[in-house]
């Protein structure tokens, strides 16, 4: 089967930035994010959004295209993803895409799912509802109607767990059964066979996330997102200021104590790795490499230069 893309994914924190510069050096590729948070102009330091002298050594698309007040889809990527990777191959470029957002992975590679569109009162309840409550109160209620959906979900995922009792009420179907049911027939599947970055040690992840962090922290992250804040057209519901990182700066900011931002980032971060491999499991047919291997690196340059044989 011919291949249309090389790609590279895995948590956060992983390592997936150093193998794919490392692969640049060795094949003649540009580089797709697969990224919710580096779309936006910005965020630069919260999301470790790749240096200007990295962008430089190699083309990365998909960063920097949206304002911190819109908004970006599976759907919009899924779009823009499919233009890439054709005028990329179209330049005699190897398309690489990278990045951790396992939901624009699963919606290129399987299609999107043929879902109720949103409606606006139901969301207004639900929204009430949480206010009243408490997101953990709701998402002990989705844990009880659709629980495959509430074990990947922080109790506090406000965007995700109102969408997915949004789902459920609409149609009396969790979220979860509609997952594979969009328009693509295997035939037209296309060919992006994942490598995966993924830790036999989570203590490894775990510190590494400390430790980048801890950098974002001394690069000026809490200077990044008060000028964020000192804008005053944006807020801390928008998609961008949910991100993790962003999200509890914003909040350390608003209660005027940073005291404890540290160890609710770290804890949030650890909950979004934790995410990410759950739904790397669901993601077959995918090459893991045990990304604190030793020998990681060489052996993720390896796996991926073997796919680049069959590119279409």
């Amino acid at each position: 089967m011919k291949v249309e893309a090389l790609c590279l994914t895995g948590p956060t924190a992983a390592g997936k930035t150093a193998v794919a510069l490392a692969l640049a050096e060795r094949l003649p590729l540009e580089i797709v994010s697969v990224d919710s948070a580096l779309v936006y102009r910005g965020m630069d330091i919260g999301t470790a959004k790749p240096s200007a002298a990295e962008r430089a050594a190699v083309p990365h698309h998909l960063i920097d295209i949206l304002d911190a007040s819109q908004a970006y889809s599976a759907a919009r990527f899924v779009a823009d993803a499919r233009r890439l990777m054709a005028e990329i191959k179209s330049r005699g470029r190897v398309p690489l895409l990278v990045g951790g957002t396992m939901l624009y992975f699963k919606a290129l590679r399987d299609g999107l799912d043929a879902l109720p569109g949103a409606d606006a009162a139901l969301r207004a309840e639900l929204e009430a509802e949480a206010a009243a409550q408490g997101w953990p109160a709701l998402h002990a209620e989705l844990a009880r109607v659709d629980p495959v959906t509430a074990a990947r979900l922080a109790p506090a995922d406000a965007q995700r767990i109102q969408r997915a009792l949004e789902v459920w009420r609409l149609t009396g179907r969790p979220l979860s059964a509609w997952h594979g049911t969009g328009p693509r027939h295997d035939s037209e599947a296309p060919a992006l066979p994942l490598v995966s970055l993924e830790p036999a040690s989570r203590a490894w992840l775990h510190e590494r996330i400390a430790r980048r962090f801890d950098a974002m922290l001394e690069a000026g992250l809490l200077d990044e997102v008060r000028s964020l804040r000192e804008r005053g057209d944006l807020h801390a519901g928008l998609p961008a200021m949910r991100c993790v990182g962003y999200r509890q700066a914003w909040a350390a900011l608003e209660r005027g104590q940073t005291e404890g931002l540290r160890e609710t980032t770290l804890a949030a971060t650890r909950q979004l790795a934790k995410r990410q491999l759950t739904w790397l499991r669901s993601m077959t047919p995918r090459t893991v490499i045990e990304s604190d291997a030793p020998d990681a690196l060489p052996r993720a340059i390896e796996a991926l230069r073997m796919r680049a044989r069959d590119l279409a």
